[in-house]
């Protein structure tokens, strides 16, 4: 009996360790975003700003592709450029009918992304957190899950 405790004492604490990694924040609805949510994930980065007619246009293919690669292994989160927070952020969301998640805190420092000098990019980082592409300009959802397929075929 004491083995069998042990054991599960260590597993415990093994799940404890596993679930330490730092959260992303809060979404644009003010919901805490998880390390476990995105970590382990393929995630699609897109930055966008409510002046920037392209970002404006490509929303609708984001939607597409979150709702397309959904249990897939693959995240899409926005990320507004002018750092909008709070009910700023809930608003301009809402204005450009953006249905995934956007991220209060820019992931930028913690993925170590390039900075961003033209809107709208778009970043593909992989399931360890490294960056595998950078794509400048207006995306689209077929173009995107080709780029994934691609690069998840490398074995990474």
């Amino acid at each position: 009996m004491g083995r069998r405790v042990g054991i599960v004492l260590a597993l415990v604490a093994g799940l404890m360790l596993t679930g330490c990694s730092e959260d992303w924040g809060v979404d644009q609805h003010g919901r805490p975003v998880t390390a476990e949510q995105l970590e382990g994930q393929w995630l699609v980065i897109n930055y966008w700003a409510e002046w920037c007619s392209p970002c404006r246009s490509e929303i609708a293919q984001l939607n597409a592709l979150a709702e397309q690669q959904q249990g897939r292994g693959v995240r899409v989160v926005g990320v507004n450029f002018d750092g909008l927070q709070g009910a700023e952020l809930a608003r301009a969301s809402e204005a450009l009918g953006i249905r995934f998640g956007v991220l209060a805190v820019d992931p930028a420092e913690r993925l170590q992304l390039p900075p961003g000098e033209v809107l709208p990019v778009t970043y593909i980082v992989d399931t360890r957190g490294r960056l595998r592409e950078r794509l400048l300009g207006e995306q689209t959802a077929a173009g995107l899950a080709a780029r994934l397929q691609a690069l998840r075929g490398e074995g990474s």
